[in-house]
């Protein structure tokens, strides 16, 4: 008889986020979150992987009434950026190979990278990214990407629901917010308290036989 593996503690708790998680659109309006609580969720969001550990992104965190009536104008006036506590602007950073030397020096003051390493990474980075912008947007839309299911799932973790947003106006955002010139918006994520909802239920998948090839 074979036995089973042991479902460990983090295991069952990340399980758990995964299968009762949902994109939420609805939230308690008014209710608002501390500044040690988005902050607390950024920090978390900074841990997700980037190429080089460039660490491409910036977070505009839209929060008091007039910005969110600004980003509900370029958002097609969809209700959630007004009635969640919060609307991440998720950018992605361009030209990030030039800040990657920058980027990876805590790492190297902190014996977790040698100086040979970061020196090869820097000019691998420099050798592929210096004009390509294809790949540097490429890039910033993976890390920002990524950026955002952290986000989403740091914030099912501390109770509170979240939501990604594509639809949206992208050089509408880009004026409005006068977001640097190596900057685009990737996405935005609402997060607050979600409204009650008897039939908040996730929505059913695709079975795994049908996503997964083996080879």
């Amino acid at each position: 008889m074979t036995s089973q593996p042991q479902t460990s503690l983090p295991q069952q708790v990340f399980t758990g986020l995964m299968e009762n998680r949902i994109s939420t659109g609805r939230y308690q309006p008014g209710r608002q979150l501390e500044q040690h609580t988005i902050e607390t969720l950024i920090r978390l969001t900074g841990l997700s992987p980037s190429a080089y550990n460039m660490q491409n992104w910036r977070f505009i965190a839209v929060q008091s009434p007039e910005a969110k009536a600004r980003l509900q104008a370029q958002a097609y006036g969809q209700p959630q950026v007004a009635s969640a506590a919060v609307t991440f602007i998720i950018c992605g950073t361009l030209n990030a190979h030039n800040q990657l030397q920058q980027a990876l020096q805590p790492s190297v003051d902190a014996g977790i990278v040698p100086a040979k390493l970061q020196e090869s990474w820097v000019d691998a980075a420099t050798q592929t990214h210096t004009d390509n912008p294809q790949l540097q947007r490429d890039e910033a839309f993976r890390s920002a990407s990524l950026a955002a299911m952290t986000l989403m799932l740091a914030a099912e973790s501390m109770g509170l629901a979240a939501g990604p947003m594509s639809g949206f106006d992208i050089e509408g955002v880009i004026a409005e917010f006068q977001l640097n010139a190596d900057e685009v918006p990737v996405m935005l994520v609402t997060v607050g308290y979600p409204e009650e909802q008897s039939n908040r239920r996730q929505k059913c998948r695709k079975p795994v036989a049908e996503i997964l090839d083996y080879i």
